[in-house]
């Protein structure tokens, strides 16, 4: 069945925020005197959403004493500097731009807050219609909640769409979700942790994506 919705994971594959994402984690760690995280290990903490990175990234996670107080100041320090350095990878826009050419449906899921997701998918893919993330009473991504929450507002079965995302997280909701996935390979994760997860489909630049689905509808 051809393919007629792509939704997409934000961080690491529409968007580059990883050094965004490290600065606010770092600031908020300087203000309570704990260690500082290097970019790359901000990487491998990525994923599951803003808690569950700093559980990561503070000393002890949420047994740290002053967690909660941490999470409070990374929120607001990223809530102001979310988009200092953040950036469409390269060939994204266009990527987008041949989407919409062809008459595709095109969302973002992503397990940031969803007032934060609708934010950054106007600023940056105002084309794209529907953004959905993070909010109460709805599971986060592994499970397929937020995705079928797209899935339902273009009205699309399950072998009609694809889900593009460059972690294990998203090979996972893809899954639970019963719908295939294409991992990309510019993103937080590397090839071989995504083979790992069972990933099976990769592709090392956006362009791709237009060849895979032509291939689907073959």
């Amino acid at each position: 069945m051809k393919i007629k919705t792509v939704i997409f994971d934000l961080d690491g594959t529409l968007l580059d925020t990883l050094q965004d994402l490290t600065d606010a984690v770092n600031y908020a760690l300087a203000q309570f005197k704990l260690p500082q995280r290097d970019i790359d290990e901000v990487r491998q903490f990525v994923g599951n959403g803003i808690r569950r990175l700093m559980i990561r990234a503070v000393p002890d996670g949420e047994r740290n004493p002053d967690f909660e107080a941490v999470l409070a100041t990374f929120r607001g320090y990223y809530d102001a500097h979310c988009n200092d350095k953040t950036k469409p990878y390269e060939g994204i826009m266009e990527l987008i731009d041949a989407l919409l050419a062809q008459g595709m449906n095109l969302a973002v899921v992503s397990n940031k807050v969803e007032s934060a997701v609708q934010t950054l998918n106007k600023r940056y893919f105002p084309r794209i219609a529907v953004a959905v993330g993070d909010r109460e009473g709805q599971l986060r991504k592994p499970a397929p909640d937020s995705v079928l929450r797209a899935m339902e507002a273009y009205h699309t079965k399950r072998a009609e769409t694809l889900y593009v995302g460059d972690s294990e997280v998203d090979v996972e909701t893809a899954k639970n979700a019963g719908i295939q996935c294409v991992s990309v390979l510019w993103g937080f994760r590397d090839k071989e942790r995504l083979l790992e997860s069972g990933a099976n489909l990769f592709i090392e630049k956006p362009s791709e994506l237009l060849e895979f689905i032509k291939n689907e509808a073959i």
